[in-house]
């Protein structure tokens, strides 16, 4: 016998600590048919990139300006903190605890699982409009790749008599005042007359042909997004160092490139100039409050779906303030960067400054193109914005579809996961077909209405519960020994109250009011029938029912009378709790899926490396557990 061939005596697995167990697969510490980040700052740029969206570019300057400039700051910042960073940092604690998407997460409480049907939903119908943006985005980022922009100039076939371009203004500023009020900017015509072509649509009931040139932007948008998910977060997880990171780099260029502009400081005042009589009105609260609540993008899953492929000891407590406070710097960044150009824009045409700041799809396809015209080298100002559009619209579109697929495979594990790249084209292609009609000639108007309803009260219902059923029914002690048992350390005071109280007290009242100050959809001068309204009450109302239809089924489920069957339905499931065995310590040692008997804590502690940190924690959890039971 070859004197190597001694059989070497083997220590029993159990007995093993990690280091003489080898390195072994570095992926043994995440869930290996799931998938995970191959890194840290994949989950945190990922996270940045879902929040930092087109949102941050035109819907925040604009509202700050029209609530009291500088002091829109005041409540901005305060309804950040009760609402933003607390809803911000449950969910990331819910995905990262469970390991689960939207759907699963609900063995928390399966009688309430309705909600992440509903979050389903409305994420769903909002990757459809946002796909629509980033295509109009894309036709735009093609128009610029030319010596002279095609909206610089009237005298096109789109053009109608009441347009009037901007050198025409100014040459006529210059000797006598021109009457402009019934006149069209080129770039108003390029987008509405061009792009759009919305004359040959009379209204909603009235889709007209498909405009093939957006049909293709629409069909190219589908197909990026698809190329980046392909592998789920292992192949978005690396696209976001550069789509979440980059439009910094053009972001400071425009900033730059605004504030040298003449008449730059016009805009920049505008923008900023305090007036804090206007916080005495609930509106500007109500506002804030409402931009921070879009902006983060809590309720629609993503952030939930991003924590459940870290690992169970991330520090999501930094990553939180992280990402929460670098959203608002960049809104306000941005501010800086688009009314320095609009100031400069307002001296050149010789109007207010509020004559010509628009919020909406208006600032980025009309005003900031118009802006671009003025400028020297116009086209490569012009390509920069819309790239950087682009790019901050592609990493938010990732986020929506990866919550859709995650949260189905999740709940078919066994059937979705080994097909999980099949399964996303399919869903990419559903999307697609269902956004046709936003490509035809009357698709702006079911843009708006998407807009307006499918991620209104109904995402606001979707926030409210899922903080209630955490905090009341699966219970605020419990919830903060799980993040204790993660992190190491239990969520301070600050968080217990914004959650017990402070959140879902704010975001009822942002319900309340948005009922009853319920304003029809319109775009421009254009009023949406009644049919279109009840259309798109019902899709917000569609969300919410998804609640008591889930509970229904949970109920059906059980046996027992009816209370015995929603008593046990509210309970969380036998295997809810961490994914990963080594990650079960404590009180959800006992609850391991398969596992015939109570298994003990001290040899579970022995088989994943003696007694650390985490698994002191996992004992102090599990005294308080025991001080409390013989108390009662």
């Amino acid at each position: 016998m070859h004197p190597g061939t001694f059989p070497q005596p083997v220590t029993p697995d159990l007995l093993l600590s990690p280091s003489e167990q080898g390195d072994g697969d570095l992926d043994s510490e995440y869930p290996a048919d799931r998938g995970n980040w191959t890194g840290k700052l994949d989950f945190l740029l990922s996270c940045i990139g879902y929040c930092v969206g087109l949102g941050n570019v035109w819907r925040f300057p604009y509202r700050a300006y029209t609530n009291g400039g500088g002091a829109f700051l005041v409540p901005y910042f305060i309804m950040l903190a009760i609402c933003g960073i607390p809803i911000f940092f449950m969910e990331l604690s819910l995905g990262q605890f469970s390991s689960l998407g939207p759907l699963a997460v609900w063995k928390i409480s399966p009688l309430f699982k309705g909600i992440g049907m509903g979050t389903i939903l409305i994420v769903s119908l909002v990757a459809i409009y946002y796909n629509m943006i980033i295509a109009y985005v894309l036709f735009y980022l093609f128009a610029s790749l030319t010596n002279n922009l095609p909206w610089q100039h009237c005298g096109n076939w789109w053009n109608t008599d009441l347009c009037l371009d901007h050198h025409v203004i100014k040459a006529g500023n210059a000797a006598l005042p021109l009457n402009i009020t019934n006149t069209v900017s080129p770039s108003e015509e390029y987008w509405s007359r061009y792009v759009l072509h919305i004359q040959g649509s009379s209204g909603i009931g009235d889709p007209g042909r498909i405009r093939w040139n957006l049909c293709l932007c629409l069909l190219l948008s589908w197909v990026i997004v698809y190329l980046c998910i392909l592998k789920g977060v292992k192949s978005s997880g690396k696209v976001v160092y550069f789509t979440a990171t980059f439009p910094y780099l053009i972001l400071l260029m425009l900033l730059v490139r605004g504030v040298t502009l003449d008449g730059a400081w016009k805009g920049i005042k505008f923008y900023l100039t305090p007036q804090f009589d206007h916080l005495l009105s609930s509106k500007v609260w109500i506002e804030a409050a409402l931009q921070i609540f879009y902006s983060l993008g809590v309720g629609f899953g993503g952030l939930l779906t991003f924590a459940s492929y870290n690992t169970f000891h991330q520090n999501i407590y930094r990553d939180t303030f992280i990402v929460t406070l670098g959203n608002a710097i960049t809104s306000i960044l941005a501010g800086f960067a688009i009314f320095s150009v609009l100031g400069y824009m307002s001296q050149e045409l010789g109007v207010p400054v509020d004559k010509v700041a628009k919020a909406g799809p208006g600032l980025a396809f009309v005003v900031y193109p118009q802006a671009m015209t003025m400028l020297p080298l116009s086209p490569f100002w012009s390509f920069l914005f819309f790239f950087m559009l682009l790019t901050l619209g592609l990493d938010s579109q990732f986020a929506f579809m990866e919550t859709i697929v995650t949260a189905v495979t999740d709940e078919f594990p066994y059937y979705l996961r080994p097909k999980k790249a099949f399964f996303s084209a399919v869903i990419c292609i559903v999307l697609f077909l269902m956004g046709l009609i936003l490509t035809t000639e009357g698709g702006m108007y079911w843009l708006v209405l998407l807009d307006d309803y499918s991620a209104g009260f109904g995402l606001m219902v979707v926030v409210i519960t899922t903080c209630l059923v955490v905090t009341r029914i699966y219970g605020m002690k419990r919830f903060c020994r799980d993040i204790h048992m993660m992190l190491g350390f239990k969520p301070g005071r600050y968080f217990q109250a914004c959650w017990m109280f402070l959140s879902p007290v704010m975001m009822m009242a942002l319900l309340v009011y948005n009922i009853i100050k319920y304003q029809p959809s319109e775009y421009g001068s254009y009023h949406f029938p009644h049919w279109a309204e009840v259309l798109g009450i019902l899709m917000g109302l569609f969300s919410c029912l998804m609640i008591p239809a889930g509970m229904v089924l949970a109920v059906l489920r059980e046996e027992g009378t009816l209370w015995e069957r929603v008593q046990q339905a509210s309970r969380p499931t036998m295997d809810w709790g961490p994914s990963l065995e080594e990650d079960r310590t404590g009180m959800y040692v006992t609850t391991l899926v398969g596992s015939q008997s109570p298994k003990p804590l001290m040899v579970h502690m022995r088989k994943y490396g003696g007694i650390t940190s985490y698994e002191n924690t996992a004992i102090e959890v599990d005294k308080e557990i025991e001080e409390e039971e013989s108390m009662m």
